[in-house]
């Protein structure tokens, strides 16, 4: 584990106003355990159901709590820069505002970190998610390993802890879903200071999936083609 640890816990949210406040308080209440000062920080994605509402009236009282409200739909990817700009501490964790994962897993991600890990990621010990989505999963999986080369087991598990520093001076391309692999992909061309860890996948209990939809998968498929160029193609 590493010493005086100082985290930025962050959450990407649209329309997530059944798990939201939970995660914040569940994540604060994991990092006192483990952490000398933290921070929570909930970007919303200019949502249409009472999230914002619930943070507002959350962070009265909720000193740990940073909000960050975007006027437009910005897509996933804006979501997590944003987020990361926002942030005052050195190590940066997010996970998504659905609460298909569990916070309390962050202490795996933590004691398997020394001080010079750049990055921790989960990877999902089994998902629970209908069988069409566990099948689209494992073929993303496979073809970011095949055509961006990359290492790690779980690239679909949104539940990692990265060292900002790794991406200073850095400009990101991706707006959409496609920041996750260009993250991962960034790190590992840079060091393979990364430690990976097990954690918990549980069903939606509310709202839905923005990512599994035809039109939207699309995009995603025309965002990854763009960025493997970006990545791969241009430097060889």
């Amino acid at each position: 584990m590493i010493n005086n640890l100082k985290i930025s816990a962050m959450f990407p949210c649209y329309n997530d106003g059944g798990t939201i406040i939970k995660l914040v308080r569940d994540v604060s209440e994991e990092l006192n355990k483990y952490c000398v000062d933290h921070e929570v920080i909930v970007v919303d994605d200019c949502s249409s159901d009472n999230s914002r509402e619930l943070l507002s009236d959350e962070a009265v009282s909720n000193k740990k709590l940073v909000l960050v409200f975007h006027e437009k739909n910005k897509g996933y990817g804006q979501t997590i820069l944003d987020g990361m700009k926002t942030a005052k501490f050195p190590y940066f964790f997010y996970t998504d505002g659905d609460g298909q994962y569990s916070v309390e897993d962050i202490s795996n991600l933590i004691q398997a970190m020394d001080e010079d890990t750049v990055l921790a990621n989960g990877y999902k010990i089994s998902r629970n998610d209908p069988f069409y989505r566990i099948i689209i999963g494992k073929l993303y999986n496979l073809f970011m390993k095949f055509f961006f080369g990359v290492k790690l087991k779980d690239i679909d598990c949104d539940f990692r802890i990265i060292k900002k520093s790794v991406f200073e001076g850095e400009t990101f391309f991706s707006t959409s879903g496609t920041i996750c692999v260009e993250m991962v992909k960034r790190i590992e061309m840079k060091t393979d200071k990364i430690k990976e860890a097990p954690v918990s996948h549980f069903e939606r209990e509310y709202g839905r999936s923005q990512f599994f939809n035809f039109k939207r998968l699309f995009f995603v498929f025309f965002h990854v083609l763009k960025l493997w160029h970006l990545l791969i193609a241009k430097r060889k």
